[in-house]
């Protein structure tokens, strides 16, 4: 207590006026010293008594932070909170526990486990029913608070939720694994972006979702992608993608923002990639650690994983702790960045603003180039703190830091995929045979092109569990075309819809507007030859239902967050298809490629006049030839007559040797 009192008044007694002999020291006066400096001095006081008569105090292991636990000990309990527990005596228990009761007290604790939530009174009278029919009504059992006092010392305070409590029974299979590489594992998660940003469609306020993937190494925030709606399957496949291709530089990002790292240039980077990269490391994933959401557990994942070579594996049930690390990252992006800006929607409805809506001004790519700009110029730069790695625990690192330091210690696989490997992580198709007139069909559309035709009416060469079929790539984003892989030439070609006009373009649709159209076809009792007879009615289904200055008005902000999210993952479509080769572009663009621009009134005019194109052909296909035009009086009888000379040139006149008489005269 007397070190205690020296470090907080400098005197030992603790009474400036009852100062000791030298009483206060330099290093120990608080008019010139800090708390902090004072405890600094009194730990390396301890450290240089003895080491015996150290140990006979109980001095011999007293740091920084045990000075703080002693001084709160001595402030709520006296001279008692300076004792060390370690040298007292061990309790003698509670002898009114019999095994009886022990036995009962361990029973209650495996039921309440797994029921829900239940106070102390009610597992006293579970404790006292179980004594009571097992051992008889004259077993004694103690009061509630000897029962509670004996709970709390066996099981803890309780005051974990349920499901955390039942987690941490759970057995540990593995046991701890260090990360100590970037890549080894990378923890994916989505989250409903705390701002409300404006869709470019309309311009109505929106909630979208942002999907995360971390570092767990260096916690580097590697690539994250805005979605409208709830992610999908595509989405993670393409945000994995992200993960090992190189961050491009942008129009507005310095140079400060360029790739810092040492041990490999930049412009040997910018070689291999094509363009200027970003401070953002990349690398292939090995593990990638996700929870239990549909979107991460389905089939398309399953073949993902086996391109890029990497094992998606969901965390454990009830562990929390095994992305925790994701989870923190949410919460730091919102404290650093998000509760900036404008259209911040607080953490729950009770902290939400008066009109969040209201003050939504940032569109879906604004807030995408904003969250890009902070996580390349500020996260990668920012100081750990408590997440320091294993090996410099008291360092200070960033995650820029760490990445540079894992060059020094593992070197590092520059391996950046081709462009191809869009198309193969699309979902996949199997056809049994290519139809000699209308090609493949992909969940209920049709699709043809160019690329099909010396592989019609045939069977496939393809051996394994696909033996003899073909295999088709479907974007579920922009359903307009499939891509074929040619098994000869290895190229991807696209294969248009064959319900597209022939001219003109066709706003984009997916999957979901696909399963209303052929619904809806077959409420109407419609049983088309062709897709082409499909294609006035999903034209209806895009935007001729009422004129398009009604639209913002007569339309539920439902119908035109729908219509919003075709535009928008069709342009993510796009943006992530590779560009097509020379040789490739006339095919891509017959396939439609061209994204329609983030505007309804341009989208219902594509509409219009792809149905008025339509309808044109059709009825140019049924309905009568016109008819030519009459020949002028007399045609037939000069066609018939021989000996009618020709007329004569406008310029025989002026011409020398030119006749003036009129045709036919003497």
């Amino acid at each position: 207590m007397a070190h205690l009192l020296e470090v907080k008044t400098g005197f030992r007694s603790g009474d400036p006026l009852r100062p000791g002999p030298g009483e206060p020291k330099p290093e120990y006066d608080p008019e010139t010293t800090t708390l902090t400096e004072r405890r600094l001095a009194k730990v390396a006081e301890l450290k240089a008594l003895n080491r015996e008569e150290a140990k006979l105090l109980g001095l011999a292991e007293v740091g920084y932070r045990t000075l703080i636990r002693w001084e709160k000990n001595r402030s709520r309990f006296g001279l008692i909170g300076c004792a060390d527990d370690r040298w007292l005596r061990e309790s003698g228990g509670h002898p009114s526990i019999s095994e009886e009761v022990r036995e009962a007290i361990f029973a209650v604790r495996a039921e309440t486990l797994h029921r829900s939530r239940v106070d102390g009174r009610t597992r006293e009278a579970m404790i006292h029913q179980y004594v009571r029919e097992t051992f008889g009504p004259d077993t004694a059992v103690p009061g509630y608070h000897t029962l509670l006092r004996v709970w709390k010392e066996w099981f803890g305070p309780g005051r974990a939720r349920q499901r955390y409590e039942r987690s941490s029974q759970l057995p540990t299979k593995a046991g701890h694994v260090v990360v100590h590489r970037p890549g080894q594992v990378v923890a994916l998660d989505s989250t409903v972006l705390p701002v409300m940003v404006r869709e470019g469609v309309f311009g109505d306020p929106v909630k979208v979702h942002l999907t995360l993937a971390m570092d767990v190494y260096t916690h580097s925030l590697c690539a994250f992608r805005l979605t409208l709606v709830s992610d999908t399957s595509v989405d993670v496949a393409m945000l994995l993608r992200d993960v090992m291709l190189p961050l491009p530089m942008r129009a507005d990002w310095g140079e400060d923002m360029e790739w810092p790292y040492p041990g490999l240039p930049a412009a040997v980077v910018a070689e291999f990639a094509g363009y200027e990269v970003a401070g953002l490391p990349f690398f292939a994933p090995e593990t990638v650690t996700t929870d239990h959401g549909s979107v991460y557990r389905n089939h398309h994942l399953v073949d993902v994983q086996r391109v890029l070579g990497c094992n998606i594996l969901p965390s454990r049930v009830l562990r929390p702790t095994d992305k925790q690390v994701v989870e923190r990252a949410f919460g730091s992006i919102r404290s650093l960045l998000f509760e900036h800006l404008l259209g911040y929607t607080g953490v729950d409805v009770v902290d939400r603003g008066a009109d969040p809506e209201g003050d939504a001004t940032w569109t879906i790519e604004q807030m995408e180039h904003v969250i890009a700009t902070w996580i390349v110029k500020v996260r990668q730069q920012r100081r750990l703190g408590e997440y320091a790695p294993s090996w410099d625990p008291g360092g200070d690192h960033s995650p820029n830091s760490l990445f540079a330091a894992s060059f020094a210690q593992g070197g590092f696989a520059m391996e950046i995929p081709s462009p191809e490997l869009y198309y193969q992580l699309l979902p996949q198709h199997s056809v049994t045979k290519i139809h000699g007139r209308r090609g493949v069909k992909i969940r209920g559309l049709w699709y043809d092109g160019p690329a099909l035709d010396r592989y019609r009416d045939q069977r496939s060469t393809r051996g394994g569990r696909r033996k003899g079929q073909w295999i088709v790539h479907r974007e579920p984003r922009d359903r307009r075309t499939v891509f074929f892989q040619d098994p000869l030439t290895h190229a991807w070609h696209p294969l248009r819809w064959t319900g597209l006009p022939s001219e003109g373009r066709t706003p984009a649709f997916g999957d979901a507007r696909v399963r209303d159209l052929l619904q809806r076809a077959q409420k109407a009792g419609l049983k088309p030859r062709s897709d082409a007879e499909l294609l006035p009615l999903l034209l209806d289904m895009i935007g001729l239902h009422t004129p398009v200055a009604h639209w913002p008005t007569r339309l539920k902000k439902s119908q035109r967050t729908e219509y919003a999210r075709d535009v928008i993952q069709a342009n993510t479509a796009a943006a992530d298809r590779p560009a097509p080769r020379a040789e490739q572009e006339p095919a891509a663009r017959a396939a439609g490629d061209t994204v329609v621009h983030l505007h309804w009134p341009e989208q219902a005019r594509r509409a219009e006049e792809s149905l008025d194109a339509e309808r044109r052909r059709r009825r140019e296909e049924t309905g009568p030839t016109r008819p030519a035009l009459p020949p002028p009086l007399g045609a037939s009888y000069r066609k018939r007559n021989l000996f009618i000379l020709p007329d004569g040139d406008e310029n025989d006149e002026d011409e020398p040797g030119g006749s003036s008489l009129p045709a036919g005269g003497e």
